[in-house]
């Protein structure tokens, strides 16, 4: 049984890149469901830095400001080459 006088310990090991995935998730997610184009406000926030393209619901603001611009471009751009056809889009 745990000591209830010591303080228990919850870790969560993500990788980077999963942890960027799910911040990116959560966000889009969040500026949705306020009615926000999510897509538009991201990139307002990428190309700026300013946090406020990001709406406080849920904390989103918050988690965003967690994660470095550049690898939200890096995650973003990866997943994107991930799923370009590149071989089959008739180039």
């Amino acid at each position: 049984m745990a000591d209830i006088n010591n303080t228990q310990y919850f870790t969560f090991n993500t990788d980077p890149e999963t942890r960027v995935k799910m911040v990116l998730d959560f966000v889009y997610n969040a500026m949705a469901e306020k009615g926000y184009n999510p897509v538009n406000q991201i990139v307002g926030y990428i190309m700026s830095g300013d946090p406020t393209y990001i709406t406080s619901y849920k904390n989103a603001r918050s988690m965003i400001m967690k994660v470095e611009r550049d690898e939200l471009v890096e995650e973003l751009l990866r997943e994107y080459i991930k799923n370009k056809s590149w071989q089959n889009d008739g180039e």
